[in-house]
This record gives structure tokens, C-alpha cells and sequence, in this order.
């Protein structure tokens, strides 16, 4: 029988890692995500893998999201050697994002071994290297949407990937292999997006499954409707501008970004925005913004069209006061800015990267907006600041927090509950449904609400957890 074991989002969030092993297949991890939260280099130095990386035949990416990617390097540095499969989008993305966490990653790696110097300590030696975010990239074999692809050794296995509508090169994963004299199918749904959502197409729908393991994000709640998500976001500007303050957008530089500068490039033609000077404090993000610049053909239709009409071909020229902020020195100079700016930047759960600075210098102050704009995992700041911390602890100092902090759920690139179910009901048979990527409240409200109403029995697994099917 084929076995498979949950070693990450699981009851959880992030970490999405899961581990098959069958004859035809070999060892097949679906996903090698980072869990984020925490200090980054505390968190990677702890990382370890319940396996033998060089034991690891295939890897299956669902898309390029840290938390569904960010331990390949790791992975390779500890001795895979194996085929990475994704999408041409997914591939992509992957130089950039892995890039930009190795190049983070030496530089903090570097201040703690500075710290440690100071107090006598031994310096910790990196876990990986940007050589291996080279080899890992080298690895990596892009399959298109909708096509069957042999993987495994026997060749008696196929893989099959779907456009699972989440970010760019998301993917629904069909995995298809001989068992115990039949053919068994395995779907992993990746992170599912909305069936409405900017620049993405709808979640592609599944046939049949014997094995399904579908993600559980917002299995608690539905999201605000779009329309109603569009004037809050109205309402928060210009509230805001009347404060005469500024904006702070946390932001995932991979989807989110893009999303926003497309909603505020719609309001600028609509003569809603009011003279908001615009800045995406991200080198990630404005890498990737480019990516989807190149990818307009892949992306909605209807989305792709305004963009070629309203902004000349590109998401860069949607808005005439939108500045793009590439240096650490640039970056620093936005604290002279005492109001009228909407600053976006990474990370956007608050664990990394610029926007913990932007926090540090503006979160102190009643005039000042922080809008969060997807969902926020257990432990990161971010969610810390959704669930009202009055005062937080940014680069060893204790923060106050007066700013108003906003939260438009409606924006977020996962399917809600009303969603999830939708695209699980259209699955044919009776497949066994394991709930994964999810706290696990969201997870046993959105089991009971299957049970109840569908008579649709669901099991949400425990990290370590193992099955057979």
C-alpha cells in the first residue's frame, strides 16, 4: 500500500511538506516549505528533516510561496539530488524568492555571529548557501498545466498539474500511480485561490480522487465580498487622509502586491484615490511585478485586457505616483515623510524584511493606518497586531502601538469556506478528504459544517501523522 506521512501544515499553516512512498513513485515529497514566525535564523538553524534528504527521489512543488518552497535550499543542501517538479510560473518565481531569503538570511546570519563574537560565543556556520539555491533551481523541471507527465522510475506513474488560481503558477496536484494491482490517484489542492479574484483565473475542478488533501485556511469564515472589500479599501484611504497620515501594507511580494497596485491603479482611473504618493519598498516585489508583466497571457483575461489598455502592458505604469524603492538608503529616507504615503512591504505576516522598520518608525502614532491585506499565522507579528497587542518589541526596543490597524480579509488570495466546499463537492466517488493548511479551529469548523450538511466525513492529520490508502 502507499503511504504517506504529514510533516508540516498540518494543524498548521505553514511548513506544507508531506512525504509519499509507493513502489512506482519511490520517496515523493509534496512541497518543502518554511515555517515562518519567529527569528529567521533561529528558525532555520532548528530545522531539521525526518529523513534522509538524499533519499528523496522526486519533489512536487505546488507553488512558490516560502511556506510551501523555502526549505529546497536546505533540502538540497543536505544532500537531494532528485527531480523538482513545477510550472513554468512556479519556476519563475523561484530564483527571486529564493534569492532574496538566501541573500536575508547571510545578512542576519551575520549580525547574530557579530552578537555572538561580542559575548564569546562560537559563530554558527550558514545551513546553506546560495550555491545551493543555484543547484535547487538546476533541478527544477517545469510541467505545463494540463498535461500528463511520467515521473518515478518505473515510468507507470503521472503527474498532472492544474491551475489551482492562488498566485502565479499555482498548481493543483494530480498524482496517478499503479497500486496493489489498480491505479490510485492522489490530489493535493495546493493553496486553492478565490473564484473571483484580480489577475487570477478560477481554481481549476478535480474529476476523482481516492486521496484528497485539501487546504483549510478560511475553513472558519467566508470573506468579505469584493465589492464591499473595494469600498473599505476606499474608506481606509481616505479616512486616513483626512488624519493626514500614512498607510503601511504589509505585502506577500508574490501575488498580493500585485494585487493591490491593480486596485489602486482601477481607483486612480476612476478619479477615487486622492493624491496618495505610492511606494513598494520591495526588490522582490518589484522583481516579480515584472514576472507578471511577462505573464500577462496566463492570467485573466478580462484583468490582462485592462492592463494592456489602462497601463500600457504593465503593472509598473498603473499608477503616475508610484515609486519604486530598491536601497536600503531609500528605504530609510521614508521616514522623513510625514504624511500622504502608502508604503508597501514584505514580509506580509511582519516576520522579515523592510515593513518591520516602517512598524518601528510609524506604528506609534494614533495618525497612521497598518492595513493587512492576507491572512496572518499563528506567532508572527503580523497576527499579533490583527489580534491587538498594545505595545510590540521591534529590534530589542518596546514599540507602543496607537496606529490603526485594518485588516481586509476580502483581499486574500485563498478560497473561503463557502469556496472550499464548493470545489470539494464537484470532486467525483468518495475520496478519504484530509484537511491540511489550516489551523486546526478553521479546520474542525469547516469538517463539522461538511459532516452536517453533506454528510461529508473529513480527517485533519497531526504532524508526524502516517496513512495508508
Amino acid at each position: 500500500m502507499a503511504e504517506l506521512q504529514f510533516l508540516g501544515a498540518a494543524q498548521q499553516v505553514t511548513g506544507s511538506c508531506y512525504l509519499l512512498e509507493t513502489e512506482s513513485l519511490g520517496r515523493t515529497l509534496l512541497d518543502c516549505g518554511m515555517h515562518q514566525g519567529g527569528d529567521a535564523v533561529d528558525r532555520l538553524q532548528e530545522e531539521s528533516f525526518p529523513f534522509d534528504p538524499a533519499s528523496i527521489d522526486n519533489l512536487i512543488l505546488s507553488h512558490a510561496h516560502l511556506d510551501h518552497s523555502g526549505l529546497i535550499p536546505l533540502l538540497v543542501s543536505r544532500g537531494f539530488s532528485g527531480t523538482i517538479y513545477c510550472t513554468p510560473g512556479t519556476l519563475k518565481l523561484l530564483p527571486i524568492m529564493f534569492n532574496d531569503a538566501a541573500g536575508l538570511y547571510e545578512r542576519d546570519l551575520k549580525h547574530e555571529n557579530r552578537r555572538r563574537q561580542r559575548k564569546g560565543q562560537k559563530p554558527l556556520k550558514p545551513i546553506y548557501t546560495k550555491k545551493d539555491v543555484e543547484t535547487a533551481i538546476e533541478l527544477c523541471r517545469p510541467v505545463p498545466y494540463g498535461k500528463d507527465w511520467p515521473v518515478g522510475k518505473t515510468g507507470k506513474a503521472s503527474l498532472r498539474f492544474l491551475d489551482a488560481g492562488h498566485i502565479l503558477g499555482a498548481a493543483i496536484t494530480e498524482l496517478t500511480f499503479p497500486e496493489d494491482g489498480s491505479d490510485k490517484k492522489l490530489v493535493f489542492s495546493g493553496d486553492l485561490g478565490k473564484k473571483v479574484a484580480v489577475l487570477m483565473n478560477e481554481p481549476a475542478t478535480v474529476a476523482s480522487a481516492d486521496l484528497l488533501l485539501m487546504e483549510g485556511t478560511y475553513g472558519n469564515r467566508n470573506h468579505r465580498s469584493m465589492p464591499d472589500t473595494l469600498q473599505q479599501f476606499e474608506d481606509i484611504l481616505r479616512e486616513s487622509w483626512k488624519r493626514k497620515g500614512n498607510i503601511l501594507i504589509p505585502s506577500f511580494a508574490v501575488g498580493r502586491t500585485q494585487e493591490v497596485l491593480f486596485h489602486l491603479g482601477q481607483l486612480h482611473h476612476a478619479g477615487k484615490l486622492d493624491p496618495w504618493q505610492v511606494y513598494l519598498d520591495s526588490p522582490m516585489a518589484i522583481a516579480v511585478t515584472d514576472v507578471y508583466d511577462e505573464c500577462l497571457h496566463v492570467l485573466d483575461r478580462q484583468d490582462a485586457a485592462k492592463i494592456r489598455e489602462m497601463h500600457k502592458g504593465s503593472l509598473k505604469n498603473c499608477l503616475p505616483n508610484l515609486e519604486y524603492v530598491d536601497t536600503p538608503e531609500e528605504s530609510m529616507a521614508l521616514n522623513d515623510i510625514k504624511h500622504g504615503a502608502i508604503i508597501i512591504a514584505g514580509s506580509g505576516m511582519c516576520t522579515g524584511g523592510r515593513i518591520r522598520h516602517h512598524l518601528k518608525e510609524r506604528v506609534w502614532n494614533p495618525k497612521n493606518t497598518v492595513m493587512f491585506v492576507g491572512f496572518q499565522a499563528a506567532g508572527t507579528l503580523g497576527r499579533i497586531l490583527v489580534d491587538g497587542a498594545k505595545d510590540i518589541r521591534l529590534f530589542g526596543e518596546e514599540v507602543i502601538v496607537k496606529a490603526k490597524i485594518e485588516t481586509l480579509n476580502g483581499f486574500s488570495a485563498h478560497a473561503d469556506q463557502g469556496e472550499l466546499v464548493d470545489w470539494l463537492l464537484q470532486v467525483q466517488g468518495k475520496p478519504r478528504v484530509m484537511l491540511v493548511h489550516g489551523e486546526l479551529s478553521a479546520l474542525d469548523i469547516l469538517s463539522m459544517k461538511l459532516w452536517r450538511e453533506h454528510r461529508l466525513a473529513t480527517e485533519s492529520p497531526y504532524i508526524g501523522q502516517r496513512i495508508f490508502f
